[in-house]
């Protein structure tokens, strides 16, 4: 098997797939073998290809999927809400609480929420879904008195960021964000139905309330690239307008 062919019959398949819709099930192996006369090891080499350029998605058991990805973007006149960023990207969130539990604050989160080491916090972590298809998973810890009911607010919204202006009275806007893609770890791969270990986004935020800013959240989340493509927007385009929120001023200016 030559590194051209498997590459000719991927990009073959790439043409062809700009042009279904999303979630369209991929030919077999054994249907690519007969159609382009190569062995299976080719055929199996062409669709690895086409998952490395992140154009289709292999779920264990049922075959291989046109995927779909969104822009995913964070910058500081956005709210920072994982429904609202991917509903303004034209495709449907879902989220479902997988844990919950009042724990104790690790050293790094409570640095991270400027509060002593201990000190008890909401821990969830979630799967997080667009189009029905799982895109991310996330560890967020979230400061008690923001939100004492934020177990019972969660039943009933999916939305983190609602949850903590409806019952907690607060606006949250991020104040620090970390990207990076690494890796994940098995147990994230799971949860993400990654059948290989290939890299994700790892987005790590810091948001305070837009009046007092005192610290809100601590989350970390992980997210398929095949899925999203984070895009991170700093500062303005030279010739715009300021665009940063009245929201994130406030904080900034305290």
């Amino acid at each position: 098997m030559t590194e051209q062919r498997y590459r000719a019959i991927a990009d073959e398949l790439e043409g062809e797939i700009a042009g279904l819709r999303p979630g369209t099930r991929l030919d077999s192996e054994h249907t690519l073998m007969a159609r382009f006369g190569v062995s299976r090891a080719a055929a199996r080499a062409a669709v690895q290809e086409l998952e490395r350029r992140l154009r289709v998605r292999r779920v264990r058991g049922s075959g291989t999927f046109v995927s779909e990805r969104i822009d995913y973007v964070i910058s500081g006149d956005r709210r920072p809400s994982w429904h609202r960023t991917v509903l303004e990207a034209g495709a449907e969130p879902r989220s479902v609480v997988l844990e919950w539990a009042l724990a104790p604050l690790p050293a790094e989160c409570a640095q991270r929420l400027e509060v002593a080491c201990g000190t008890v916090a909401h821990h969830m972590l979630r799967l997080s879904f667009i189009n029905d298809v799982v895109a991310a998973c996330g560890s967020e810890w979230v400061a008690y008195e923001a939100v004492p009911d934020l177990a019972a607010g969660m039943r009933v919204e999916e939305s983190l960021d609602e949850v903590l202006r409806q019952m907690g009275h607060v606006r949250a806007v991020r104040s620090w964000c970390r990207v990076a893609s690494d890796i994940p770890t098995p147990e994230v791969q799971e949860r993400l139905q990654l059948i290989t270990a290939a890299p994700v986004w790892v987005v790590e935020s810091v948001n305070r309330d837009a009046d007092t800013g005192r610290p809100l959240t601590y989350s970390t989340s992980w997210m398929r690239g095949d899925a999203v493509r984070v895009v991170m927007e700093i500062g303005n385009p030279p010739g715009q307008p300021e665009t940063v929120s009245n929201e994130m001023k406030e904080v900034v200016q305290q």
